[in-house]
């Protein structure tokens, strides 16, 4: 981590990046150092899009950064781009699509309604569920397999 329990200053340099096969997660505030919290930086490369999922512990708000793009919510589309501000409700399926030739940029903020205890307690058992369930491999998207082991 890059704080400590009960900070109240995040700094937004050396987070610890998760690269999905369609996008990036840059930590800034894990899910144990808040009682209720989370945020993170979320790049999208141009012409690709995380999958249409949902969260039903969350309610996440996005601020675009960089970018245009696709917002699917349900069955509905919306477009996004720089500037704007989007709500997710829990329990809604949704995704942003960098379908503009530009990659998107966004900070998330989850804002977590009732967790059950142990529940995924961090934001890197987050991330071993969400590879379980998209059948992605854990230790590439958390930047593990391109470390040597260590000679012992």
């Amino acid at each position: 981590m890059n704080s400590k329990p009960g900070a109240y200053v995040f700094p937004t340099r050396n987070l610890k990046r998760y690269r999905f096969p369609t996008h990036i997660n840059d930590l800034v505030m894990d899910r144990a150092d808040a009682e209720c919290s989370e945020v993170f930086m979320v790049v999208v490369p141009a012409n690709e899009g995380a999958p249409l999922h949902q969260h039903d512990d969350t309610e996440q708000i996005f601020y675009l950064l960089e970018g245009r793009g696709t917002l699917t919510v349900g069955a509905n589309s919306f477009p996004v781009e720089a500037g704007d501000v989007v709500r997710i409700p829990m329990k809604t399926l949704h995704s942003v699509r960098a379908d503009k030739g530009e990659a998107v940029k966004y900070l998330c903020v989850d804002c977590f309604g009732a967790r059950a205890a142990g529940d995924e307690p961090t934001w890197d058992a987050h991330v071993r569920a969400m590879c379980r369930q998209h059948g992605w491999n854990y230790e590439s998207v958390a930047g593990l397999s391109a470390r040597k082991p260590s000679s012992v």
